[in-house]
């Protein structure tokens, strides 16, 4: 019994071995006739095995490209639309530009960094201070997901000085963070079960 881990690699798996192999059946065929109906037949094939895709707009051109792929560009017929290029498939992907720019404090993340970078420049007055307190407890919230031990106040308001640059410089008495703990540990009030209200409404009528 031979095992399709030892068999030769599929190009497209989501086709099956089954397809693969009429594939290259049509490879052999000499008669371009003959080996155009083969094609036609596998084309069809291909768009049975999933039919909810074939209002998809050029999903018909995907199939002809996918038989491309899976012949390795060797069939010769008459193929109804363009295919893809195989050079095409072989070009690498250019690398995604991203920022360079370094994170003093990852645990935080980089919209922390840029929240405080804005902080920095706002005019004083009391939306500076509802956006610095904003930022303070959201930074004592990623600090608490990444230590669950907790921290104090004091520890997120030297890291929010030390990343402003000394602009936000705030002493720990002056300003109060939410307590994580309290907020997870609130009972949820139990919601009335609508049987009961039912029965309470039809207590109060009067026949």
């Amino acid at each position: 019994m031979e095992y399709n881990t030892q068999q030769r690699r599929l190009p497209l798996p989501e086709y099956g071995r089954s397809v693969q192999n009429m594939v290259d059946h049509a490879l052999t065929i000499e008669d371009r006739e003959e080996r155009q109906r083969c094609a036609n037949t596998i084309i069809n094939i291909m768009g049975s095995m999933f039919p909810q895709l074939r209002d998809v707009e050029d999903y018909r051109h995907k199939l002809w490209d996918h038989l491309a792929i899976m012949a390795d560009f060797r069939l010769d017929i008459d193929y109804p639309v363009e295919i893809v290029k195989k050079e095409s498939l072989e070009r690498k992907p250019e690398p995604l530009p991203y920022p360079q720019k370094g994170i003093r404090y990852r645990h935080y993340g980089r919209v922390i960094q840029d929240l405080i970078g804005i902080a920095e420049n706002y005019p004083e007055g009391p939306e500076k201070n509802q956006l610095v307190r904003m930022i303070a407890n959201h930074m004592k919230m990623d600090y608490s997901a990444w230590n669950k031990e907790g921290v104090e106040d004091a520890k997120i308001l030297a890291d929010l000085c030390e990343m402003s640059h000394g602009h936000i410089n705030i002493d720990p008495q002056d300003i109060h963070l939410t307590d994580l703990t309290q907020v997870s540990q609130q009972p949820q009030q139990p919601q009335k079960n609508s049987g009961q209200r039912r029965k309470g409404n039809n207590q109060k009528r009067k026949y």
